[in-house]
């Protein structure tokens, strides 16, 4: 494997990692009124269904990012999703438990459906065209988020700079977005410094406004 086959792959599974907490969050809330003997399968079922919604969704938004202006507006969005990570609240307090195994795997495969509208987003853009990329992401990211999701959202309530990173790296695959889309693309040449300079700009801009707005709220207290 070369490094232009492990990046695009290192970038989803960090994607899928930071963006998961939250996923990992509605699994739990989710299943925890069930019977010990249920859990285990609203998980693994809700889990699944979830995926293959997930890859399903992504392959549609792969096919969509190749419409002119489509990437343009995509990394746009992502470049909000980035900031709304940095300085926004958890929305998984709305999740309700059941105690009902069907309800549990309908919960969870809707919730993640609507809460991983940034994973797909973000992954689609940094598979860069490869359904097999977001696959692959996918199974090496996935069982990490069950298993080791209560580890990840300690670290991060810990290490709140891992949030920057990850918020970091949706900016980036954004800038890279934005100038890999098609109408963009006549203009550059492909050994252009921009293709290095801009997604770094891109970073340091995001992660810039998402600082100064998480210490307005200390400075008016």
């Amino acid at each position: 494997m070369n490094w232009d086959l492990l990046e695009p792959i290192f970038i989803i599974v960090s994607i899928d990692l930071i963006l998961g907490g939250d996923n990992a969050v509605v699994i739990a809330l989710a299943s925890r009124n069930l019977p010990k003997h249920q859990r285990n399968k609203a998980i693994f079922l809700g889990t699944g269904l979830a995926i293959a919604a997930r890859v399903l969704l992504t392959t549609v938004a792969l096919y969509l990012l190749h419409v002119p202006f489509l990437r343009l507006i995509g990394g746009i969005l992502l470049i909000y999703i980035a900031i709304k990570l940095l300085t926004d609240t958890d929305d998984s307090q709305n999740i309700k438990s059941s105690d009902n195994l069907f309800t549990a795997v309908k919960t969870i495969v809707f919730a993640d459906i609507v809460m991983g509208f940034d994973n797909v987003l973000a992954i689609a853009g940094a598979s860069h065209g490869e359904v097999f990329l977001v696959i692959i992401g996918l199974l090496i990211s996935v069982p990490i988020i069950i298993f080791g999701s209560r580890f990840i959202l300690l670290l991060m309530d810990k290490f709140p700079i891992l949030i920057y990173i990850g918020a970091g790296i949706l900016a980036f695959t954004a800038g890279e977005m934005i100038l890999e889309d098609r109408r963009i693309m006549i203009y550059l040449q492909s050994d252009s410094m921009i293709h290095y300079i801009f997604p770094a700009l891109i970073v340091l801009i995001t992660i810039a406004v998402g600082y100064f707005m998480n210490r307005k709220p200390h400075a008016a207290a």
